[in-house]
């Protein structure tokens, strides 16, 4: 016969009628004749229309023999189920107490039965652990959640040997430890719910025990807690973990709160070796699943602002967001001071990684800087990767700012390699990689920071590093760096990326154009992946340029565009570039200012290097390119301002295009084309009518070469020399149409 569904559509069900049902209920499984086998498509539309009334929530163990809705014949909407190893509340007991007032207060249950049963793992291993424990004199240690999880049911089994007598054959006393752990459970519930406090005293809820019984399935009740009357006066209003002041203190235990609660300039500053003692205790909390760090107060937070923050450590870890830092370290707001990037690097943006651990280490106080990296990160497999492409012949400039990042953790990776020599496989360099990298970050703030290096030779500060293991939870603590004692004899004082460029005057002479070459080619890869270090320009530098004067490495024709601005493309410092701009790039007007201009930078200034940039997208050929299409119909151009003449004028590099692409290309594809012969045709010019470039190109000492700036990737596509420059250098002498 088929049960219906409990919905809130029936009664409260009395504690009494409730356990009836149960005990009905498992007399039907015990004969082996249940009813609670069938449901149909309107029973279950009833439960989620109605929604769930539980006549009973039961704490119950995890292990797969003891299944409760089948164990009591329940039917789905019946019994409201909490399970875990052991029946218990020793961790997590802020979600079994907070479900169970959920239950009782919102779903209106009136009856708790907390069940264990016959040969339960967890507690027998708890009593047993306990025993060989006291054996030995020693307190057992805690490697694993499972471990702390039998530490805390330590208890039950020394009430277990209380009440049967130490010289008792330890299977008798771990059978008795399941009813102790019964009970121990209803007490937690008793103790530290006020609500459900509340309900069973004013009758409204009845809590009892259970065993079940693996060999004959039956369950048998045990009734209420011998210490419920007790129990019932109790003042506590919510389990350890949730309360600052609670906690366990077998083997690990809450951390240092301040005067506060939380840590604040109220408080002394901790010294290096006690901030690594309360990073060790939070990150073993958080791995054997018992943090307490769970809840900051209103008048906390105030504190934390009235008074200000006093971080007993720094922590520049990974972003990856499988490692947060606080949560790893059961850490308080107040507690660390967190810089997170991916890789735990300081590869780039190194600026503000260092001002930032100076600023915490030097303004706040703090005596311990923690390097920590992870297992599985993404970063440094990426940057491994990158470096064995490299070997293999696939180095490629970067292409965006993380090919930037991993090119820069690539020579991590190499140095990993080198240290753990050959044979190794790509999993082995990886997780090689992971420490190396930790202390390549601690050695790269030792070496660039004199603040931090004076702190740790006086004693003030300890960096050391870590490795967070993902499949763990654990942090392996790596300690000092072994190049520590040779890097605080270092002299540097600023990262590099905070370190100016140079500028260029008549005193360093002229460069040769390969070396000019390499720097448009570095700065603008620089200007690409967002690391640019130009533009940090002193007074000094200034003055130097006024009374020394230019000498500019490089000269380049580019367009007027203002998104194409050449200083910042070329990641350049004022004396570096000798810039020429208008529409289009172009000479097809006032060319004699174009020429004479470069004539002037090449023969007075002495540069050896000229570089014609177009770039993509080009507003001027687009135009022109229009002009030359509307040329080819029946209405003519009409040339009626100075616009119209320059259109007119490139016209003829858009009527090359469109040669060389032939009939059925698009005006797009024309354009595309035409930015490209556009320079060419421009460096075709600057060689047929001046003598002086003519001749300085053709003996080699001045190079003339062009490029095209891309404006979705800001990358600059280099394209060498014009086609026609073997001829055009042999051409006879001419000057500029305008100028002749």
């Amino acid at each position: 016969m088929a049960s219906k569904v409990r919905t809130t559509a029936d009664a409260t069900v009395a504690p009494e009628e409730a356990m009836k049902l149960l005990r009905e209920g498992n007399d039907r499984f015990v004969k082996g004749a249940p009813q609670a086998t069938r449901t149909n498509e309107a029973m279950r539309k009833d439960l989620v229309d109605k929604g769930q009334a539980p006549h009973t929530a039961i704490i119950g163990c995890a292990d797969s023999r003891a299944p409760l809705e089948t164990v009591f014949d329940a039917m789905p909407g019946d019994i409201f189920v909490l399970r875990n190893a052991g029946n218990t509340c020793t961790h997590a007991e802020g979600s079994m107490v907070g479900s169970l007032e959920f239950c009782t207060g919102k779903l209106g249950s009136r009856m708790i039965l907390v069940v264990g049963h016959t040969k339960c793992g967890a507690v027998y291993g708890a009593a047993n652990a306990y025993l060989e424990a006291k054996k030995k004199s020693e307190t057992a240690s805690v490697t694993c959640a499972l471990e702390g999880l039998l530490l805390d049911l330590a208890p039950v089994a020394e009430k277990a040997v209380a009440d049967m007598g130490a010289n008792t054959d330890p299977e008798d006393v771990a059978a008795h430890a399941v009813k102790v752990n019964v009970f121990h459970t209803i007490d937690f519930l008793l103790k530290y719910s006020a609500p459900i406090r509340e309900k069973v005293r004013s009758g409204q809820v009845e809590i009892q025990g259970a065993v079940y019984h693996l060999e004959t399935g039956k369950v048998e009740f045990m009734g209420r807690s011998p210490q419920q009357s007790e129990l019932l006066s109790s003042t506590m209003g919510l389990p350890p973990s949730m309360t600052q002041e609670g906690g366990r203190v077998g083997g690990y235990g809450p951390p240092a709160r301040g005067v506060h609660g939380v840590r604040t300039t109220a408080d002394a500053a901790v010294p290096a070796e006690a901030a690594l003692k309360m990073l060790k205790e939070g990150n073993e909390r958080f791995a054997v699943g018992a943090p307490l760090s769970k809840h900051a107060s209103l008048k906390m937070r105030e504190a934390l602002v009235s008074h200000g923050q006093a971080p007993h450590a720094a922590i520049m870890g990974c972003a990856d967001s499988r490692a947060p830092l606080e949560t790893v370290f059961d850490a308080m707001p107040g507690d660390i001071f967190v810089l997170r990037n991916a890789g735990n690097t300081c590869t780039h943006a190194e600026g503000s990684m260092v001002g930032s651990l100076e600023f915490c280490a030097g303004k706040l106080g703090s005596k311990l800087i923690l390097v920590l990296g992870h297992t599985q990160c993404g970063a440094i497999a990426g940057a491994t990767q990158t470096h064995l492409a490299s070997k293999a012949g696939g180095s490629k400039a970067a292409g965006s700012a993380l090919e930037g990042l991993l090119q820069g953790l690539s020579k991590v990776a190499a140095q990993a390699e080198e240290e753990l020599g050959v044979g190794m496989d790509q999993k082995q360099l990886i997780s090689h990689t992971i420490k190396t990298n930790v202390f390549t970050s601690m050695e790269f703030l030792l070496k660039y920071s004199q603040l931090l290096r004076d702190l740790v030779k006086s004693g003030n500060l300890e960096i050391q590093g870590g490795v967070y293991h993902l499949e763990t939870g654990r942090v392996e603590f790596l300690g000092r760096s072994p190049k520590q004692a040779e890097l605080l004899s270092s002299d540097t004082s600023l990262p590099p990326s905070l370190a100016a460029l140079p500028i260029r005057t008549t005193t360093d002479g002229p460069l040769p154009h390969p070396q000019a070459l390499k720097l448009l080619k570095e700065g603008n890869e620089r200007f690409v992946v967002g690391a640019g270090i130009s533009g940090k320009v002193t007074p000094d530098m200034r003055r130097a340029l006024v009374k020394e004067g230019q000498a500019p490495h490089t000269a380049i024709i580019g367009c007027a565009d203002s998104r194409a601005p050449l200083e910042t493309v070329f990641d350049a410092m004022p004396g570096d570039i000798f810039v020429l701009r208008n529409a289009g790039n172009t000479c097809t007007h006032a060319e004699g200012s174009i020429v004479g201009s470069l004539e002037f930078c090449l023969g007075a200034l002495n540069s050896k290097m000229v570089l014609v940039l177009g770039h993509t997208a080009c507003g001027a050929i687009k135009g022109a390119t229009a002009t030359y299409l509307s040329k080819t119909g029946a209405a003519k151009p009409q040339v009626n301002k100075a616009l119209d003449a320059l259109l007119e004028g490139l016209s003829v590099v858009a009527g090359k295009a469109s040669q060389e692409l032939g009939a059925g290309a698009s005006q797009d594809d024309i354009a595309n084309l035409a930015v490209k012969l556009n320079v060419f045709h421009t460096i075709d010019f600057l060689l047929q009518y001046s003598p002086l470039i003519r001749g300085k190109v053709e003996s080699g000492e001045v190079e003339i070469q062009g490029g095209i700036y891309d404006l979705e990737t800001g990358r600059v596509e280099f394209l060498g020399r014009s086609p026609a420059q073997a001829a055009l250098v042999k051409s006879a002498d001419k000057m500029p149409p305008s100028l002749s």
